[in-house]
């Protein structure tokens, strides 16, 4: 078991030759066996509306489901550093009500971290939240919980002045505190330069290899999640298909008697035939 990651741990990995990896977690058994694996940063991301809610967007995702899944995560995390992921509606609207809600997720959630997506419109409410104790990784490119304002899910960034834009917006929320900087769905070219143009480290989803790390969500990398696939994720397993073939066997071997066999029933000496006698 590694030493327990810090925010100083994962900003001082800026530019470095061991590049930051990151996973999303939902829940402890999950946590435990990424943390395990010696993961740098676990996310509970609010794509858990989605990939363990079934919703169809993060929108719906609320304050109180963020926090019990966060609480589980951190239970079953050692050494990763943890990150909570604001949902929509708990920041944005104002930095008093933005800090109350950051400092749940480390009093009552045990996040060592937050989330939040946006970038100048964010930096009073990132500003509030480090000043109160409370470290923050930023949000650029692909907003999930605005995707709508974005014309969907899709590549942001793609020209030259949209690339200004978010270049400039990197460094307003590093200039506010951010530690850390997530980049979804921007060019590879545009994630380099970005990465370039800040000193605090760059974690990529589908935005090349010149980011500082890269994250994905673990049910998209194991492939337990069957309804899309981003073009992005590379899928290291496929557990979906393995996973309803076992439970096919399952049933099957209950309907056939091969299961619950000999070594799967307790046994006694008592004769409880007796009972019905």
């Amino acid at each position: 078991m590694g030493k327990k990651q810090t925010v100083k741990d994962i900003r001082g990995r800026k530019g470095g030759e061991e590049k930051i990896s990151m996973l999303t977690a939902y829940d402890a058994p999950m946590a435990m066996l990424l943390d395990q694996s010696g993961i740098d940063i676990l996310l509970i991301g609010d794509s858990l509306g989605m990939v363990v809610l079934g919703l169809d967007s993060t929108v719906p995702v609320t304050m109180e489901q963020m926090l019990h899944h966060a609480a589980a995560v951190s239970r079953g995390t050692a050494s990763a550093l943890v990150v909570g992921d604001m949902p929509f509606g708990s920041y944005l609207v104002d930095p008093r009500e933005t800090v109350k809600n950051g400092l749940r997720f480390l009093k009552e959630a045990g996040c060592d971290a937050v989330k939040l997506e946006g970038g100048h419109n964010a930096c009073d409410d990132v500003r509030a939240l480090v000043r109160a104790g409370i470290p923050v990784m930023g949000h650029l490119g692909l907003t999930p919980q605005t995707a709508g304002q974005l014309g969907g899910f899709k590549v942001q960034g793609k020209s030259l002045e949209a690339g200004r834009r978010l270049l400039a917006d990197a460094r307003a929320l590093e200039e506010a505190g951010a530690f850390a900087l997530v980049l979804e769905c921007v060019p590879g070219g545009l994630a380099e330069v970005v990465t370039r143009g800040i000193d605090i480290p760059t974690i990529g989803i589908g935005a090349g290899p010149h980011c500082d790390g890269q994250v994905l969500v673990t049910n998209d990398m194991l492939g337990l999640f069957e309804k899309f696939t981003p073009g992005f994720v590379k899928q290291y397993l496929k557990l979906a298909p393995q996973l309803k073939e076992a439970v096919t066997v399952f049933r099957e071997e209950i309907n056939s008697g091969i299961f619950p066999a000999s070594e799967h029933t307790f046994g006694t000496d008592e004769d409880f035939s007796v009972l019905l006698a």
